[in-house]
Formats: structure tokens, C-alpha cells, sequence
């Protein structure tokens, strides 16, 4: 049976690919060119998580990230009309993934014994560095450069995770508020238009 965080990483794996397939339908990408920047989108921020890790990427050692990526796709494609056409359907899949992601990324870290705050920016490499890379192949500028909470949800669901683990919570509903805290601040933060300020150049 899949443990928690197991579930986390598939459910967090399709919810990205769709995100970035459906972005990348948007730009009249072909299928296959859809399937790359899903993949990249589900893939992206574990990759360079790992590699800082000094672990070999998690999908070099198990197929089934670019079969679930291979779902995502037929999903969008069989759903095109719903999927592709409906404004909310990219941000409600990488608000998913973001959650589930970041929880996996924390996992992953205090797993190979690093200390919490290195879990914590391990879990939001994890969380937004694929969508940050998915924004960069189709000529976006990236979520985590722009005024909106993204990143920041991830920061916020290590620290929430931290004080779960200081008292003691079971380590599946630790993992479970961790990852809704992060969906629920990125979704709150664009529900209420909160964001970050932005840096202003020279006037002149």
C-alpha cells in the first residue's frame, strides 16, 4: 500500500504535468512538445532537488513519473474542451502540486538527515522550481519572479510543518496540514489579490 507522501509525489506529479500541458495546449504546442513541458513542470524541482542533495533524480530510478506524465496528457487531451478552456483549471492543478510538492521535498531532505531550515528550502526548490522552468520553456515570465505568493506558500508550509513536528503530530497529519496550508495560502493569496511588494527601479 502507498504511504502518504508516496501519494503526495504521484498526485503532485499529474497535478503539475496537467499545469503545464494545459499551458503549453494554450501555446498551440504539439503533443509531444505538451509533453515535455508536462514532464519538465512535474519533474523540474525534484531534479534540482536531488542533484543539491548529491541523490540521483528520482525519475531516473522509477518509470512511473513519465507514465503519470503520460496520463496528465491524455487527460487533457480526451478533457481538452474543460481543461484548456476553463481560465481557473492551470491555477487550482499548480496550486495542487505546489502543496503536494513542497511536503515532498521537506520529506526527501530531513530523510537523508539535513537540518529543517535546508528541508524547508528543499521543499520550495521542489514546489516551484518546475513551474519556474515550465514558465521559462514557453516564454513566461516565472511565477516565483513575479508579485504573487508562490514560493513564499512553500516557506510558510515548512515553518507550519517545523511546529507540527515540535509537537509531536502524527507524521501523516503533519504531512496533510503542511500541503493544505501551502495550497490554501497560494489560493487565498489570489483570491484577496495579497502579493509582495515589488522592487521599484530608478524614477529617473
Amino acid at each position: 500500500m502507498l504511504d502518504f507522501i508516496t501519494l503526495c509525489d504521484y498526485f503532485g506529479t499529474f497535478a503539475f504535468a496537467i499545469s503545464g500541458i494545459r499551458l503549453a495546449a494554450a501555446k498551440r504546442f504539439d503533443w509531444f512538445g505538451a509533453y515535455v513541458v508536462g514532464l519538465v513542470t512535474a519533474v523540474g524541482g525534484g531534479t534540482i532537488r536531488d542533484i543539491l542533495l548529491n541523490a540521483t533524480p528520482f525519475w531516473m530510478q522509477q518509470s512511473s513519473y513519465l507514465i503519470i506524465s503520460g496520463l496528465a496528457l491524455l487527460f487533457v487531451i480526451i478533457l481538452r474542451k474543460y481543461v484548456v478552456s476553463l481560465n481557473n483549471t492551470f491555477f487550482i492543478f499548480d496550486a495542487i502540486g505546489l502543496g503536494l510538492f513542497g511536503v515532498v521535498g521537506i520529506e526527501k531532505a530531513l530523510t537523508f538527515g539535513f537540518p529543517m531550515w535546508v528541508a524547508i528550502v528543499m521543499g520550495t526548490i521542489t514546489g516551484s522550481f518546475g513551474g519556474m522552468t515550465r514558465d521559462t520553456l514557453i516564454n513566461e515570465v516565472p511565477l516565483i519572479f513575479r508579485k504573487d505568493i508562490y514560493a513564499l506558500a512553500c516557506v510558510l508550509g515548512g515553518i507550519i510543518y517545523f511546529l507540527c513536528l515540535k509537537i509531536n503530530l502524527n507524521p501523516s497529519i503533519t504531512q496533510f496540514i503542511a500541503a493544505t496550508s501551502i495550497f490554501l495560502t497560494r489560493v487565498l493569496a489570489v483570491k484577496y489579490h495579497i502579493s509582495v511588494p515589488v522592487m521599484k527601479g530608478d524614477d529617473n
